[in-house]
């Protein structure tokens, strides 16, 4: 670096850089170690609030400076504000260098996440690290500038420690192609920023800046990009959703000023960041409300505890209070299925509305109670600020399998219903992270699971050892899923872990007006995306278990069903032709044409069948399985006949190959949409078909043979 002020030609290497910070974090102080030049420290009245700029060569680079006013926001309180404000939004400028207190990093990142978001390339200079050192503070700069997306270099401008790592950090970056900072909000706020840059990129809108950094300044409501945007056609499209948006973020931060609003994300940014990057090799004295709960339910032994029994008491909840309302809602389908179908002459007619579409439909609002409810619990825990901090308690744990400690949201939620356990997947930021969640949560065995283990478990156990089973299954599932998880993430999703903050809000008391948003916005979306299409499922599942007809067979069963001589001998023989009929259709004929393939299993094509009818609904594995040992349809996991036909038709070890499957294999139709949609794209469903079933049958064929050989 040449020592003097030097004349700075405009070239193709030549690099303006805004100055920028907080009062009295010694920016003048640090221009003034780059270049030599001298200049007035401190925020005088009449000094800073004038544009200075100092002019410097390093190796061919010429650098112009310009050393704006300290401001504490980016906005228009005061002249100085103003000025730095303007000349941020206005100006043309290649980089910023952010000067940060070392010794008051959460207070300066404030100013900080406010800069990543106007989308210029930037660099941080962590001024003061001397004087950090000497209060016991340290700053993980490497782990910060992967977290920020952002090159973070620590310096001392009393010392010029640095001073040559910030000039080439500054080269570096501005060699760059494009911004990469990782700026990143609530789930609320990245909602609807998503909604914005999908109308922006549906428009073609062009602008020098990213649709994400648009959408961000509209919502903040920067005057400029305002003004852009409402002179462009593509406003008529964006001022409702605008609107709305801003709406829902209120709304989820209680407040009615949407600048409070945005602090509060902010802020909730920094502390994440904080708790990632700083730490103190010197106690703090005073402890604030929130130190004082934190140091109790993030406690390194007992945090973990605290957290089970809140989800187990959730847990508890959904399924007891969740179970009088789905009394209610099967009696509902149920009778309307009876009297819809009194009123069709038709027999292929009423057998596709009753048995297809209003009983796929109600499989879909049977789990609206327990859906809501979950999301309920969760919703409380979240708004609370106690969620994140379990994150954080968790995320070195889930980090030796690949996962980040938010995964363990949905992971868990993927306990009572895979649907809004894929749903609530959208807390990871980090598309890799959040893919990876995506591909474990079916390895979480869901509610609807548990039928098909509970009759498995009391075919084969004594009612005493079954709970233990249950539990072993349960435990097993989660455990191979880690070990998915990182085998996936050597594979598919290797490479260098890339951290991201978890946000760390305070603690507050939850929003009844934000929890009832949340609930009614995801049950609907639920009932939405799930609907649909599980309706549709289960039309196909009809039409391949009841088609092609045998006339000769049905008249056949009619005739002895007729000269039946009691009703016990009549259920029997209807039974009977349940299960040739279901043997003879397309179903049928597909668990058959599949059977060789499951002969190392140690399957029979009448559990070939149920596996593939359990593709529409886990549920429906046990009614198939009835109808298939001609005890029909309306036997569940607790009929005893049942039980007794699959101890004596299955051997030990098929059934054990059987759970495997079952716990591993592809999730519901409702539930693969639902993944499919938030993967991305239908390549992914395939990528998880894919992977479940060769895990299913590999380690199905595994386990069989390990307990033949223990028979």
């Amino acid at each position: 670096m040449k020592n003097g002020t030097k004349s700075c030609p405009i070239t193709a290497k030549h690099i303006k850089v805004a100055l920028v910070g907080q009062p009295n974090v010694g920016k003048s102080m640090l221009i003034n170690s780059i270049s030599n030049a001298r200049l007035h420290v401190g925020n005088f009245t009449g000094v800073t609030v004038e544009k200075s700029e100092v002019l410097f060569d390093y190796k061919d680079y010429h650098f112009t400076v310009i050393d704006l006013p300290g401001t504490y926001a980016l906005n228009d309180y005061s002249i100085e504000e103003k000025v730095t404000t303007e000349y941020l939004y206005s100006q043309h400028y290649d980089l910023i260098i952010n000067v940060v207190d070392s010794t008051n990093l959460e207070k300066n990142l404030q100013l900080t996440t406010e800069l990543m978001s106007i989308g210029k390339k930037m660099v941080i200079a962590l001024n003061m690290s001397d004087e950090a050192d000497k209060e016991g503070i340290e700053i993980d700069n490497v782990q910060m500038s992967l977290i920020l997306g952002v090159p973070c270099v620590k310096v001392s401008a009393a010392t010029k420690f640095g001073i040559e790592a910030l000039i080439k950090a500054l080269v570096e970056e501005f060699e760059e192609e494009s911004v990469q900072n990782k700026l990143l909000f609530s789930e609320a706020v990245e909602e609807e920023i998503s909604l914005i840059v999908r109308s922006l990129t549906k428009h073609k809108y062009e602008d020098e800046n990213s649709y994400r950094n648009i959408a961000i300044n509209i919502l903040k409501g920067e005057k400029k990009t305002y003004a852009k945007l409402h002179d462009n056609p593509v406003w008529t499209e964006l001022q409702p959703l605008v609107i709305e948006a801003l709406k829902h973020i209120e709304l989820h931060h209680d407040s009615d000023d949407i600048k409070e609003a945005f602090a509060s994300e902010y802020a909730a940014y920094n502390r994440g960041v904080v708790h990632e990057v700083l730490k103190r090799s010197k106690e703090i004295e005073k402890r604030t409300l929130t130190d004082k709960i934190d140091s109790v339910l993030i406690n390194n032994i007992f945090g973990i505890p605290i957290f089970l029994f809140f989800m187990w008491s959730l847990f508890q909840l959904t399924f007891e209070i969740g179970s009088i309302p789905m009394e209610w809602i099967d009696g509902f389908f149920s009778w309307l299925g009876e009297t819809v179908g009194a009123t069709i002459a038709n027999d292929d007619v009423r057998s596709l509305v009753v048995d297809g579409v209003i009983a796929g439909v109600g499989a879909v609002v049977l789990f609206v109670p327990n859906i809501a409810i979950l999301f309920v619990g969760i919703a409380l825990l979240e708004s609370t600020g106690y969620m994140s901090r379990v994150a954080f308690l968790l995320d070195g744990f889930f980090h030796k399998f690949g996962l980040h400690g938010q995964s363990f949201i949905p992971l868990v939620t993927g306990f009572g219903c895979s649907i809004p356990a894929y749903m609530s997947a959208r807390i990871l930021k980090n598309d890799r992270d959040r893919l990876l969640t995506l591909f474990i949560i079916g390895f979480m065995s869901c509610g609807a699971r548990l039928p098909v283990y509970v009759l498995f478990a009391g075919a084969f156990f004594s009612e005493g050892m079954a709970g233990n089973i249950l539990f072993a299954i349960y435990i097993t599932g989660a455990a191979i899923g880690l070990f998915a998880a990182k085998l996936l993430k050597l594979t598919a999703f290797k490479g260098v872990d890339e951290p991201f903050v978890m946000e760390m809000p305070k603690y507050r008391l939850p929003s009844v007006k934000l929890i009832w948003h949340t609930v009614v916005t995801k049950t609907l979306m639920y009932l939405k995306k799930a609907g649909t299409f599980i309706a549709a499922a289960s039309i196909l599942i009809w039409f391949f278990s009841n088609y092609p007809h045998n006339a000769e067979l049905k008249e056949s069963f009619d005739i002895k069903i007729e000269n039946a001589a009691s009703e016990e001998d009549k259920r029997v023989l209807k039974n009977s032709f349940a299960e040739e009929h279901l043997e003879q259709s397309y179903l049928g004929q597909i668990g058959k044409f599949s059977e060789p393939l499951f002969a190392p299993l140690g399957f029979d094509w009448k559990m070939s069948v149920a596996l593939q009818t359990g593709l529409a609904a886990k549920e429906v594995v046990v009614s198939t399985l009835g109808v298939l040992y001609s005890l029909g349809s309306d036997v569940d996991e607790g009929n005893n006949s049942l039980k007794a036909m699959i101890s004596k038709n299955v051997p030990f070890a098929s059934a054990v190959a059987f759970i495997v499957v079952v716990m591993i294999y592809l999730p519901c139709l409702a539930a693969s949409v639902v993944f499919t949609r938030e993967a991305g794209g239908i390549k992914y469903f395939f990528y998880l078909l894919a992977f479940t079933s060769i895990a299913a049958y590999s380690l199905a064929f595994i386990a069989y043979n390990i307990a033949k050989f223990l028979e």
